[in-house]
């Protein structure tokens, strides 16, 4: 069996995945090995001419939600191959943070369900779902591009992935601190200038100014007054 981290999406546009992941950290880690990426196409699992997915909602109301039927059939097949955790991507699930990154970067494999329209027949999540995850407050079209987001995120962590893993280390949210502000050349550019510190070669200052920086900008993000502002 691969040892590769393989992530499974349920959707109703599969073909919109591969051009996002052909290129860039995952495209490259998707021809090392070391990621499996697999969109399986939900209207393959249905049974009627029209290859129907969704329907009204019992109760009334606008709009459609996606039919149970072919949502089991499709994560139960899956599941054959990848016993990763099913997730659903739901504007009112957990929020995505790079903590939850890093727990679901140790699984196995990711199992991610796209929702449409008005949503999913609930007794998919009673049933089969193990978690649901939001990657923000607001509403989009589908669940695709939160799949895009977290996969994106989960595989960067995923070891050998990063070309330099000690880019891990200094990524924003790594140590619960945001990023630190960086530079590069020219030493100055339209009167605006590096700081001194980052010119002086001594890299115990620098570190320090790079912590400095990021505990500065992480509290400002808080919303906590830094010493010497007013609030």
């Amino acid at each position: 069996m691969s040892s590769a981290l393989r992530f499974d999406v349920i959707t109703v546009f599969p073909e919109v995945f591969e051009p996002v992941f052909a290129a860039g950290v995952v495209g490259r880690a998707i021809a090392r090995g070391l990621l499996e990426l697999h969109a399986h196409d939900l209207r393959a699992h249905t049974h009627d001419r029209h290859r129907q997915v969704d329907d009204v909602p019992y109760g009334g109301g606008p709009g459609m939600v996606l039919k149970p039927e072919p949502l089991f059939e499709a994560i139960e097949e899956v599941r054959a191959q990848n016993r990763g955790p099913v997730i659903l991507l739901e504007p009112w699930g957990e929020p995505f943070t790079q903590r939850l990154a890093r727990e679901l970067a140790a699984e196995a494999g990711l199992v991610l369900v796209c929702g449409r329209y008005e949503g999913i027949d609930d007794r998919v999540r009673e049933s089969l779902a193990d978690r649901e995850v939001s990657i923000g407050d607001y509403v989009l079209s589908g669940g695709e591009l939160p799949a895009m987001v977290l996969i994106d995120a989960v595989a960067r962590l995923v070891p050998g992935v990063l070309g330099a893993e000690e880019s891990l280390a200094g990524d924003s949210f790594a140590a619960d601190l945001l990023g630190h502000p960086q530079y590069t050349r020219p030493a100055e550019f339209r009167g605006l200038r590096v700081p001194e510190v980052l010119l002086s070669g001594n890299h115990r200052e620098i570190e320090a100014w790079r912590q400095a920086q990021a505990r500065r900008r992480t509290l400002a993000r808080a919303g906590t007054p830094q010493q010497g502002e007013k609030r």
